[in-house]
């Protein structure tokens, strides 16, 4: 809970990840993972096999949702548009920090066009949803495109949206971008689980950070040696229809871009009920992971999709804590134990 709050406090949009990519290395650097960046600045950290032959790779994205600048209004006010896939009707009254070039940050909030009822009486709810339908108001004193430059305010600047977490006596954490900020805060605690065990894994493990899954690119970049098999870790999608599993672990049997590999898929499912986690298996039907980007980079290798229970995805976001240690534990079972069978 901790190191998920500690992520969920970093900004960190599709392009601009830096200071996320730095403290998730921090953390690898202290429990002494051989950890490199790529040109891109995703991470790759490495947990030495007892067999250095097998290689099996472990991934989740440190990107989130966010905004950028498209256009500086004649009334002081920026137009957005989104950076990844989110409805413009969760950006509503969203608390935002916008990001500028210069080093310095400015506050503000995501409002409607027509954001008095006072004003606009009925109007406020005849407006329709879309990003043209809303505007970032600065907590500046600015009334033109020039008072907004003199700030150091351009075209392209990155807006990130707060995240706003609260967790709650029930075990609740509600909050934005945990997607998939809760998979990584999984990730991290398994390996520092495996790390203070002093138990060395079957086959070599690369832990595996992207930062532009939520554009599309993700893993497509980030793997390298001959990794056998990519187990993606990402949300699972609560709502009526569908199978994920609130409390435990849900396995992604396809998304959109196709079936999961049937070995891998069944081999967690199989972890699962040996280490007695609560599990279910779903299917997703708008939905693409790190997975279906390395496999449309070329790369031949198995892979599966697993997943915490959120509510909401890309809204008003939330997961049950026990859900979160369902996963690190089968995270942590998957790294300690021997492939389903030998991998060539």
């Amino acid at each position: 809970m901790e190191q998920l709050q500690e992520l969920l406090r970093i900004p960190s949009p599709s392009g601009y990840t830096d200071q996320v990519v730095t403290y998730v290395k921090s953390q690898l650097d202290e429990l002494g993972l051989e950890v490199e960046l790529t040109r891109r600045g995703a991470i790759r950290a490495v947990l030495r096999g007892r067999d250095e032959t097998i290689q099996r790779a472990v991934v989740g994205h440190l990107d989130t949702l966010g905004c950028i600048v498209k256009s500086l209004k004649e009334n002081g006010r920026i137009e957005l548009l989104p950076i990844g896939f989110w409805s413009a009707r969760f950006a509503e009254g969203a608390r935002v920090t916008l990001l500028a070039d210069t080093g310095r940050s400015y506050r503000g909030t995501i409002v409607p066009l027509k954001a008095s009822g006072h004003v606009y009486n009925e109007e406020i709810d005849q407006m329709p949803v879309g990003w043209g339908y809303v505007e970032l108001r600065l907590d500046e004193r600015v009334h033109s495109p020039g008072d907004l430059m003199a700030l150091g305010i351009h075209v392209g600047d990155h807006v990130a949206v707060d995240s706003a977490p609260e967790i709650t006596d029930s075990g609740y954490i509600c909050a934005r971008h945990l997607d998939d900020k809760a998979a990584v805060a999984a990730m991290l605690t398994a390996a520092r689980a495996v790390a203070q065990s002093g138990r060395k894994p079957p086959t070599t493990i690369y832990l595996l950070f992207t930062i532009s899954e939520e554009v599309g690119v993700g893993a497509s970049h980030v793997l390298h040696g001959d990794a056998s098999e990519l187990v993606s870790v990402d949300n699972g999608t609560m709502a009526p229809g569908q199978n994920t599993c609130e409390f435990g672990v849900t396995i992604a049997m396809m998304d959109s871009s196709g079936p999961f590999d049937y070995h891998l898929s069944r081999h967690m499912a199989t972890l699962c009920r040996e280490f007695a986690i609560e599990h279910s298996r779903d299917v997703f039907r708008y939905y693409r992971s790190d997975a279906a980007a390395a496999l449309e980079a070329g790369n031949d290798i198995r892979t599966a999709l697993v997943c915490f229970g959120l509510d909401a995805s890309h809204g008003h976001e939330r997961v049950h804590a026990d859900s979160l240690a369902a996963l690190a534990k089968l995270l942590y079972a998957y790294i300690t134990t021997p492939p389903a069978k030998p991998l060539t």
